[in-house]
């Protein structure tokens, strides 16, 4: 391949990790496409002669699937594949000085709120006008949102208030103003995302104000549904059920991580929280808001854990019969509070135990997904893959939930539209079926 020259600036960005990381490319897609550079994402061709590497620092797998990326560019930058690579994000702000020793190729390491310093490296503006403003890198239907930044809470085992400081809220003003733009553009869904949902406004307003966005939220037009992840069960703030009840435009479903069952993991974990109040708080939100799902994250192989501490989440998640679940194994971060204990458990026991909660999950998620079929829901479809169209209920988030499956031989279904749908079959975490 040719070296690129002198050739205009074409700019391609590469992001990796969580949707926060998501949001954060798509503005800067936009911001520098305000400033008339040409920038695409994640593009397949080799038209691009400026990289932009958007990392993830949270935990090990994740950690080393960024240094790879850099590494796979710095080679393409030695070789003049491409001019320029920058590198941003949590991995980026967490070890630039080590990464500036490693892989001294990068141009230039910028962190999680270096936005007008990437801009000056292109020797373009940051435009207030177009805050609001972002170039979507998922289905125009829908569309992550982030409320927030940053976090306050005192987790023992989380990085993220290193690489993401302390909790800022954005306005309620200028969210509303951000969800009207992308709602004139054709979004449908708003996915509400934060390091913590629940901290919302403490900042700025002096008190949890998350009810007051969601009703600001679900009166903007054309927004269809809107769907909250990432809530801290500590201090939740119960006034936003009666909004989640109320508003039909709401989903009736929770992102909630607990992370643990055991009341003695939980105290190691600096969550702030015990095992009775934590089914106390599952229960309440289940009778205020009925057929609401839960999903959950849990963690396995915290230092200290038990053969006892595993069978209590075990019991726990058999009792609590979450909709949606997912597990982790501890990843011994350095900084943080839980790095200063032994990692004393064998990384063959964290696996073997985070196996046995998936299992007894699948098992779970099977039986609730049995007791739908013959009901009908409505359904927003995201995409064709393999000879079905691909949609999800107000019950499932993209990417990580459950999904409807259409046979495309058989049905129609417009992409990016919601449709009636009967279940007809269903697996552990597919459900079948044909528009009614």
């Amino acid at each position: 391949m040719k070296t690129k020259g002198n050739n205009k600036t074409n700019v391609n960005i590469v992001t990796l990790g969580c949707s926060k990381n998501t949001v954060d490319s798509e503005v800067l897609m936009a911001q520098l496409r305000g400033n008339n550079i040409a920038v695409s994402h994640e593009a397949d061709n080799d038209d691009a002669n400026v990289v932009i590497i958007n990392t993830c620092g949270f935990i090990d797998n994740a950690k080393q699937e960024s240094i790879d990326t850099i590494l796979r560019y710095a080679d393409a930058k030695a070789n003049g594949q491409i001019d320029k690579l920058y590198v941003t994000g949590c991995l980026s702000e967490r070890y630039k000085d080590d990464l500036e020793k490693e892989i001294p190729t990068v141009d230039a390491y910028f962190g999680t709120r270096d936005l007008p310093r990437i801009l000056k490296a292109f020797k373009a503006d940051y435009k207030h006008e177009l805050v609001g403003e972002r170039m979507l890198t998922t289905p125009a239907h829908y569309a992550y949102f982030k409320i927030s930044e940053g976090c306050d809470r005192p987790c023992s085992f989380c990085a993220i208030p290193i690489m993401r400081g302390k909790h800022e809220s954005k306005s309620i003003e200028d969210l509303v103003t951000e969800a009207k733009k992308l709602a004139a553009k054709g979004t449908k869904e708003l996915i509400l995302i934060a390091q913590d949902l629940t901290y919302y406004g403490l900042d700025l307003y002096k008190d949890r104000v998350l009810a007051n966005l969601l009703d600001r939220l679900a009166d903007v037009d054309g927004i269809e549904w809107i769907r909250l992840q990432y809530l801290y069960p500590a201090g939740f703030p119960m006034d936003i059920l009666k909004v989640i009840a109320e508003r039909p435009n709401i989903c009736k479903y929770l992102d909630m991580p607990l992370q643990h069952a055991s009341t003695n993991m939980l105290k190691s974990m600096r969550r702030g929280i015990t095992r009775e109040k934590t089914e106390e708080l599952i229960h309440s939100i289940r009778d205020l808001v009925p057929g609401i799902a839960i999903r959950t994250t849990l963690i396995t192989g915290h230092p200290g854990e038990t053969a006892k501490d595993h069978a209590e989440m075990l019991e726990f998640v058999d009792k609590m019969r979450f909709d949606r679940l997912g597990v982790f194994t501890y990843s011994h971060e350095d900084n943080t509070h839980s790095y200063s204990m032994k990692d004393n458990v064998p990384t063959k026991t964290k696996t073997k135990r985070q196996s046995e909660i998936m299992e007894l999950q699948e098992q779970i998620s099977f039986d609730l997904n049995q007791e739908k079929i013959d009901k009908t829901f409505k359904v927003l479809f995201d995409r064709k893959e393999g000879g079905y169209f691909v949609g999800r209920t107000e019950f499932d988030s993209p990417e990580v939930d459950n999904e409807v499956l259409v046979d495309a031989s058989k049905h129609f279904v417009r992409m990016g539209d919601f449709a009636n749908i009967k279940i007809t079959d269903a697996t552990e975490f597919d459900l079948y079926g044909e528009p009614v």
